[in-house]
C-alpha cells in the first residue's frame, strides 16, 4: 500500500467526507497497526474505520512474516486448537486497530472508528451459535469501537435484532439484495426500540449494512454475456446493461434507506439520539479489467455511507478519483435498467440468492484455508 504523496494527492479521498461519506480500509495486517501506517492514513487520507473477514486474515497469517512469532508462542502452548491460536492473533489485530482508530471515534462522537471482526462463517446458517459468538467476541475484545459482523442471511436477522438490542454493535456482512437489506434495517430499528422500551441508552449504538457491489456484476454480466454471444435485438440490450446492475442494485437500497430514516419509528429513535445504521458498500475493487478501477467508488457516493475499499482501490482512488455527489442521481434510470435486466429473463432476485450461497461458502472455504495455514506455522 503507497502513502499519499502529496497534500493534494489527498484531496480525493478528504473530498469523500465533506460530500457525507466515510473511507473504511477493507484490509487488515501486523504492520498497519505496528508500523504506523494505519495512523498515517488516518491523518493523510482521512480513513475513519477499518473491517476484516476471514479471506483477509488467512492472507495476513499465510504471507506475513510478522505473525510467526505469536504463533511460535501460542503454539507452545498445551490444549490450544488452531481455532484458539488464530482468535488470540486475530484479538490481539481488532484490538490494535481500534486502539488506533480510538482517536476518530472520539473525534466523531462515535459515527466512525470502527474496527470490525466477523462471527465464524461456518454460522451463517445458525441463530443462536451467531448470537453467542457474537457476545464471546465482543467480550473478549473488550472495545467500544468494535463491530461484530453477522451475515445477512434469513438466519442471521434475528440475531442482528437481538445484538443491537443488548449494546452490540453490528455490521451486517453479505447483503446482496434489498429485501434481506430491509429486513437488516428494520432488524436494527427494532433492537433499538426494544432498548429504548427498557429504559437503555440508544445514543451509543452503532451499525452499519454492508452491501456487496461488484459481485453483482461479476454474476449478471456473466449471463448478459450469454445473451449478447445469441446475437439479435436482444444483444444489443444485453450489451447495453453491462456493469450496470451493481450500481443500480445500490442506489435503490439507499432509496430504501432514506425511506427508512423518513419512517415515523426511526424519527422516534432519532429524538433519542439514535444514530442511522448507514449503508457501507463492499467488495468495491473492479474485477472486470473494462471498468474503471474506482467504478464503485465514484458512483456510489453519497450522504451517510461508508465505503469501505481495499488498499489498491483506495491508492487509485487517491492518485485519480473524482469526488461528486451521484448517489442521488439517475434513479428512474436504475429502475429501467433492472426492468430491462427482467426483460431480458435475468432474475435479479435468483442472482442475489446465487452470489449470497456462494459468498457464505466462500467465507467458509477461507476460513478452512485459514485454520489450515494456523496448523502449518512454526
Amino acid at each position: 500500500m503507497t502513502q499519499t504523496k502529496s497534500a493534494s494527492a489527498a484531496n480525493a479521498l478528504k473530498a469523500l467526507s465533506a460530500l457525507g461519506q466515510s473511507v473504511w480500509l477493507d484490509y487488515i495486517r501486523r504492520d498497519l497497526m505496528a508500523t504506523g501506517k494505519l495512523k498515517r492514513l488516518v491523518d493523510e487520507d482521512g480513513l475513519a474505520g477499518l473491517t476484516s473477514n476471514p479471506s483477509i486474515f488467512e492472507k495476513a497469517i499465510a504471507e506475513s512474516p510478522d505473525y510467526a512469532p505469536k504463533l511460535r508462542e501460542l503454539k507452545a502452548k498445551p490444549g490450544l486448537s488452531a481455532m484458539d491460536i488464530y482468535e488470540a492473533v486475530a484479538i490481539r489485530d481488532i484490538r490494535d486497530a481500534a486502539d488506533a482508530l480510538r482517536p476518530v471515534y472520539d473525534k466523531t462522537k462515535r459515527r466512525d472508528g470502527y474496527v470490525s471482526m466477523e462471527v465464524s462463517p461456518y454460522l451463517a446458517r445458525d441463530t443462536q451459535g451467531t448470537l453467542a459468538e457474537a457476545r464471546r467476541l465482543w467480550k473478549a475484545v473488550g472495545k467500544e469501537n468494535l463491530m461484530i459482523k453477522v451475515p445477512g442471511t434469513p438466519e442471521g436477522i434475528p440475531a442482528i435484532e437481538t445484538l443491537i438490542s443488548e449494546g452490540i454493535n453490528v455490521n451486517v456482512t453479505l447483503l446482496f439484495s434489498r429485501e434481506l437489506y430491509a429486513k437488516a434495517a428494520w432488524a436494527y430499528v427494532s433492537g433499538l426500540e426494544k432498548r429504548a422500551a427498557k429504559g437503555e441508552e440508544v445514543s451509543g449504538i452503532a451499525g452499519v449494512a454492508s452491501f456487496f457491489v461488484s459481485r453483482i456484476d461479476t454474476a449478471v454480466d456473466a449471463k448478459l454475456s450469454e445473451i449478447a454471444k445469441a446475437g439479435g435485438e436482444r444483444a444489443k440490450t444485453a450489451e447495453g446493461l453491462m456493469g450496470k446492475a451493481a450500481i443500480a442494485n445500490a442506489k435503490l437500497a439507499y432509496a430504501l434507506y432514506k425511506d427508512i430514516i423518513a419512517d415515523k419509528r426511526w424519527a422516534a429513535l432519532a429524538a433519542k439520539g439514535a444514530m442511522t445504521q448507514r449503508l457501507l458498500w463492499a467488495s468495491t475493487s473492479t474485477k472486470n479489467p473494462k471498468y474503471r478501477d474506482v467504478l464503485y467508488v465514484e458512483e456510489l457516493i453519497g450522504r451517510d455511507t461508508v465505503n469501505t475499499v481495499p488498499p489498491a482501490t483506495l491508492d487509485a482512488f487517491r492518485d485519480h478519483g473524482r469526488a461528486a455527489a451521484t448517489l442521488d442521481a439517475g434513479l428512474d434510470e436504475a429502475k429501467a435498467q433492472l426492468s430491462a435486466l427482467e426483460g431480458l429473463g435475468v432474475s435479479l432476485k435468483a442472482v442475489t440468492d446465487e452470489v449470497l450461497a456462494h459468498g457464505v461458502k466462500l467465507f467458509a472455504d477461507s476460513f478452512d484455508k485459514l485454520l489450515a495455514a494456523v496448523g502449518r506455522s512454526s
